[in-house]
């Protein structure tokens, strides 16, 4: 048994510290357990491989290479020009510009009349608000209008005799057709792309959901609650590591959650609630938020405390992946998933309210095979917490504080 809150140090602590006291990770603060979960280099290594690998399935924001490779299309079809048909280049650069711009011109004119006609009472508030919204205003309108304005100037440059001007009837007209039946609609990389720049996605109204009408609500608080649960329950003390005092979020990518973690894996066992927090909120008079304390062994049978609970948004996902009227499968959920954890990541990290109180977990659905890996996910990353704080300890006011 490890010492007591009052200070006594076990003879096996003593040896413990003794051994490890060269070790920057591994050095014991008197008074203090050991935590029986710190590695050696190579399986420390393994772990953080393992960090690595998990944030390499977060997907990042899309880039600008599609722009990138527009740009070197355009400038190998110029340099094809230029060396057939030198003299007619300018014109018929116009030319095509006009063409490529007339067209989504006369898309936006079939899409206005299906919304002044069906529409107008039911989507907008006023007219002028149709424009914008299928397409006739703006930068679509001006590029068209600099391409006219550039063509009327070059045109003296197009070749003689060639059908130029009907295939700029025609073009646009095939153009709007073709758009309108869905044989040239957005693929769904550029509707995904339009739904992540636009913050469309449901991922996105979740992550932000939980922020504002949750996290940012108990995660302040958090420090309190374990202080107090500490000081009603001393022999779980010695068992909430530096690095544990965090709530830790659990994000499976399979939004499958089960309502109690020791369902899952019998390393861990529940404990107690901490302190009920009472908070009024949309009418209703102290609202009760609250968190739940777990206990979770490692493989030499240490115990570890640790306020740990799922995203419950993820229950949504989970819950529309099964109805068939929300069009939500499968590769969509998991998708979700990723766009979720990566938006609630960010928004927690500007968030001065909620800094460092927090450990996001991305649970892979490659091992659900192995009995303990809820147990051991967390326990790596508790490993992770404990030895960032010795790395970069509290000031020693703080560190008081933390520890009462």
């Amino acid at each position: 048994a490890a010492g007591s809150s009052g200070g006594r140090v076990s003879s096996e602590h003593l040896r413990s510290e003794t051994t490890h006291r060269d070790s920057p990770l591994t050095r014991v603060t008197p008074g203090r357990p050991s935590p029986s979960f710190w590695l050696s280099p190579l399986a420390v290594n393994s772990r953080m491989q393992t960090l690595r690998d998990q944030d390499a399935l977060i997907p990042r924001p899309r880039g600008e290479l599609p722009k990138l490779c527009a740009a070197g299309l355009v400038a190998l079809a110029t340099m094809g020009v230029v060396v057939l048909s030198p003299d007619g280049f300018l014109g018929m650069v116009a030319l095509a510009a006009l063409m490529v711009t007339l067209g989504p011109l006369l898309h936006g004119l079939c899409l206005l009349a299906e919304e002044l006609l069906h529409h107008s009472n039911t989507r907008y508030r006023a007219c002028r608000h149709m424009l914008p919204a299928c397409g006739l205003w703006g930068k679509t309108l001006l590029a068209a209008g600099l391409a006219g304005l550039f063509l009327y100037l070059t045109k003296q440059l197009l070749p003689p005799g060639d059908q130029c001007w009907e295939l700029l009837v025609l073009v646009p007209a095939v153009y709007a057709l073709l758009k309108s039946l869905g044989v040239m609609g957005p693929s769904e990389v550029e509707v995904s792309g339009i739904c992540e720049g636009r913050k469309m996605n449901v991922a996105h109204g979740l992550a932000w959901s939980f922020y504002l009408g949750y996290l940012q609500l108990v995660l302040p608080r958090l420090e309190n609650s374990i202080a107090a649960f500490c000081a009603a329950h001393h022999r779980s003390t010695p068992l909430w590591s530096r690095g544990s005092r965090k709530l830790l979020i659990l994000v499976p990518l399979s939004a499958n959650i089960s309502h109690k973690l020791e369902d899952e894996d019998d390393n861990i066992s529940f404990l107690e609630n901490l302190p009920n927090n009472e908070i009024d909120r949309a009418g209703v008079r102290g609202r009760v938020y609250k968190h739940s304390v777990y206990r979770v062994k490692d493989g030499q049978g240490a115990a570890h405390d640790c306020a740990v609970e799922y995203a419950t948004p993820l229950l949504t996902l989970y819950r529309m992946s099964q109805e068939r009227s929300a069009g939500f499968g499968e590769p969509e959920r998991r998708q979700q998933v990723l766009l979720f954890y990566r938006t609630l990541q960010d928004v927690l990290e500007q968030s001065l309210e909620c800094r460092n109180r927090y450990k996001l977990i991305l649970l892979s659905d490659e091992h659900e095979d192995d009995p303990h890996f809820l147990s051991k996910a967390i326990l790596r990353h508790l490993d992770q917490q404990e030895r960032e704080f010795c790395l970069h300890p509290l000031p020693e006011q703080e560190t008081k504080h933390l520890w009462g």
